[in-house]
């Protein structure tokens, strides 16, 4: 699906997941968010966030940025809520997570 592959593929670094969609493809955020959600049984916000834990995972292997950095970047509001989304979808702290990575 299209929107996959935007969201996958383009620079989601301080960007509106709904305007970037809504703005390239013509269509409102909500009807785009049904079409989605009808193909893939999650939501494009739900995808949104597991495209941006998978460049956190590939950004904190690189160590030349911090989490701050990494946090703004990837449009998340801040550190804590970069740190929690990341447990949420992972199950691990961004330190467990390194400490795996690296053994």
């Amino acid at each position: 699906i299209y929107i996959k592959k935007m969201v996958y593929d383009g620079d989601i670094r301080n960007v509106k997941i709904s305007e970037l969609l809504s703005n390239q493809l013509g269509f409102s955020y909500p009807y785009l968010s049904n079409l989605f959600s009808s193909k893939t049984f999650t939501s494009i916000e739900n995808f949104y966030i597991l495209v941006r834990i998978e460049k956190v995972k590939e950004l904190v292997l690189l160590e030349n940025a911090s989490l701050g950095e990494i946090a703004h970047d990837l449009n998340f509001s801040s550190v804590p809520h970069l740190s929690n989304q990341f447990k949420k979808v992972t199950g691990l702290t961004i330190t467990q997570y390194l400490k795996f990575r690296k053994k």
